[in-house]
């Protein structure tokens, strides 16, 4: 089926899209510089600045998450691309302050080159920046934490991270929570139906009508294995056993279960998943305090969703409750 979306030139997808978003949520973000997606109310220079970056393609991820309580800029790439290093150096110049900057990345690889690149250029440059990744993509690379995705566990990494800044914790203590969260989440991706690339109108990977394949990556790198279609309740057991296996949970502990709707998956089928994930907790004796079901970062028209588990203490609880605004994540 050809590629039906309402889009006008595809060499000014991003640039519109940037400023459509901008217009609807004007009372939290705006543009600034090279099409920065920077807080309406800048946070004070006395409190630890957070950023991150990513490719355009799959909203509300990641420019969703700047405000009040989360990030402080996001430096959006081209569709499904990392942004260029001058971008985020010109991000980080605009953060710049003796409280720091707390510089979260995706571990994908267009994505940690730029990074790498932008900290080189950050230090000769004298800027206070720590940097942490996200790679909690269990089926990519899983005996070695370098090698693994980082998908949307970078949500609650960005919430508790901008939660403790805003609270005015130090850059230190800001870096160890995020890291903290960051060692102790897990998350797989099922998909049912590919997604195009809205630029050039190509399916980015081919999946028969009867198949799913679970550990897909964001872009649809190759996964666990493919198999014939499951229904709500196999597939979450197939996705949560490994999940808690990975992160050793063990009954009695308190977890944190995010669904992630890829960007064709409706909330019928996210709220059905769950309430699988949530027996099948209870079962085990296992305590799911928080939850969250909804389309934080998408692929377009692609169906399928990722299931995130995050062990929670009480400090991470306290900041994933505390206050926040941002244009697709509000706590009050």
């Amino acid at each position: 089926m050809a590629m039906k979306k309402f889009i006008n030139d595809p060499r000014n997808l991003v640039s519109e899209l940037l400023e459509g978003f901008a217009l609807v949520h004007s009372s939290k973000i705006r543009l600034a510089g090279s099409n920065l997606v920077v807080r309406a109310k800048p946070k004070p220079a006395s409190k630890v600045a957070v950023m991150t970056l990513g490719g355009s393609g799959h909203e509300p991820a990641l420019s969703g998450f700047v405000g009040e309580g989360m990030l402080d800029i996001s430096v959006p790439g081209e569709i499904f691309a990392a942004p260029g290093p001058p971008r985020c150096l010109e991000a980080l110049k605009m953060l710049d302050r003796k409280a720091g900057v707390l510089f979260i990345v995706l571990n994908h690889a267009g994505d940690v080159m730029t990074a790498n690149l932008t900290m080189e250029m950050a230090r000769k440059q004298g800027l206070n920046v720590m940097r942490i990744d996200t790679h909690e993509d269990i089926s990519s690379g899983s005996s070695n934490a370098e090698d693994r995705r980082g998908l949307v566990g970078s949500v609650p990494v960005m919430k508790v991270a901008g939660a403790a800044a805003e609270a005015g914790r130090s850059l230190d203590d800001v870096a160890a929570i995020a890291q903290r969260l960051e060692r102790n989440m897990a998350t797989l991706a099922v998909a049912l139906t590919p997604a195009t690339h809205p630029s050039t109108g190509q399916a980015i990977f081919e999946l028969a009508d009867d198949e799913m394949e679970v550990g897909m990556g964001q872009h649809g790198e190759a996964g666990t294995g493919r198999s014939k279609i499951k229904t709500a309740d196999e597939t979450a057991e197939l996705m949560l056993d490994p999940l808690l296996s990975f992160l050793k949970i063990k009954p009695g502990e308190e977890i944190l279960v995010l669904l992630n709707g890829a960007g064709a998956t409706t909330l019928m089928e996210l709220f059905i998943v769950f309430r699988r994930v949530s027996q099948l907790c209870r079962s085990k004796g296992i305590k799911v305090v928080r939850a969250a079901a909804d389309e934080f970062l998408t692929v377009q028209e692609m169906a399928g969703f990722q299931m995130c588990i995050a062990r929670m203490d009480a400090e991470l609880l306290r900041l994933w409750d505390a206050p926040c605004d941002t244009p697709y994540l509000v706590v009050r």
